[in-house]
């Protein structure tokens, strides 16, 4: 059963994908974080658009990001990005993806909810936490 109580953040595209699919525990989760606005990288913003298989689907994504705050990459998170990948792409099989979502949260001292946390345990300064 999912936690119904979660300080904001920023939410990884897998949890998205489940909410799109139905799964009632990643829904619940973004109906709670509606009360103070779902956050997402423009990363996960892109993944879902790649995800797309028609114009229906891609309908679908813009009207739900529409009610999203899409993070832009800024030029610090750009930066830090490039230096996990460079400590933890060899060592962990970091994802230029995940370093960019990751450096993005952590510029702006949120968590990130996921449910890939060992995609981003090993980077210092990050809290990360499984919603469900």
């Amino acid at each position: 059963m999912a936690p119904t109580n979660h300080t904001p953040g920023v939410i990884d595209t897998d949890i998205l994908i489940d909410a799109a699919r139905g799964i009632v525990d990643a829904v619940t989760f973004l109906v709670a974080q509606q009360v103070s606005g779902i956050q997402i990288s423009t990363i996960s913003a892109m993944e879902l658009v790649v995800g797309c298989r028609n114009k229906t689907e891609l309908t679908q994504v813009q009207q739900f990001l529409q009610k999203c705050t899409v993070l832009s990459i800024t030029t610090t998170a750009s930066q830090v990005a490039y230096q996990l990948m460079e400590s933890f792409f060899l060592s962990h099989g970091l994802l230029m993806p995940d370093a960019l979502i990751a450096a993005t949260v952590k510029e702006r001292g949120q968590t990130l909810y996921t449910k890939n946390v060992r995609h981003f345990d090993m980077i210092p300064g990050l809290t990360v936490m499984r919603p469900y």
